[in-house]
């Protein structure tokens, strides 16, 4: 764990929370990312609305960060690799592919989620394995919802979740968070250009937020 990450333990394995909004599974060595999003502001622009562009290498710069940093040997995308069919875009297609071209030794898998139904799967040349959930890897359940399962810990993203920090001077501020709960886990939405849902964590969860670089857990 380095300066800026959050460690917990569920389930019986650690878990290293990163600012880059992905957990590592060091026993695995493997990065879990949910909800990319990969192509939405190309989508966007594709239904006329003049949305900047450049998310998707901002996107793929901060996971090379990850990777750099924990040296993992594989990334599994919970869902939403792609945002719709319409932000199939040959550039973001180009940047993808060359991302994957210098990360050939990385093992790539997709858990399908709903954006991944509209949007297709990724090019074959990516090498990405897509499989639909869940993906059983004990002790936990890799999916896209985080719903409860009998198989194990469920660890999902589709949520997008925020929460709601207020201090003095009536200072607000919504950050993204890793929301764990009794039976899951919900991971943060990794893309840039995805907004945010707040949610309502039970008595007993516990609730870490990404802010100024730093994973911090909060009450």
């Amino acid at each position: 764990m380095q300066s800026g990450d959050a460690e917990i333990v569920v389930a019986g394995e650690r878990l290293v929370l990163l600012p880059e909004r992905a957990v590592l599974w060091p026993r695995a060595g493997t990065l879990l990312v949910a909800d990319t999003h990969f192509g939405k502001a190309a989508a966007f622009r594709a239904g006329g609305l003049p949305v900047p562009g450049g998310t998707t290498a901002e996107g793929l710069a901060r996971l090379d960060r990850a990777l750099d940093r924990t040296g993992a040997g594989r990334v599994v995308f919970l869902g939403d690799f792609l945002h719709a069919r319409q932000g199939r875009a040959p550039a973001t297609f180009q940047s993808l592919g060359e991302w994957q071209r210098r990360r050939a030794t990385v093992d790539l898998v997709l858990v399908r989620g709903n954006h991944d139904r509209g949007a297709g799967d990724p090019p074959k040349e990516m090498q990405i394995r897509c499989v639909d959930p869940p993906l059983l890897e004990a002790p936990f359940v890799l999916a896209h919802h985080p719903d409860p399962a009998p198989h194990g810990y469920v660890l999902a993203g589709h949520v997008h979740p925020a929460v709601l920090l207020t201090g003095r001077g009536r200072q607000r501020a919504r950050l993204p968070c890793f929301w764990f709960g009794a039976w899951g886990a919900v991971l943060p939405a990794f893309g840039g250009f995805t907004g945010v849902a707040e949610v309502a964590p039970a008595a007993g969860d516990r609730v870490f937020v990404v802010a100024d670089g730093e994973v911090v857990e909060v009450s």
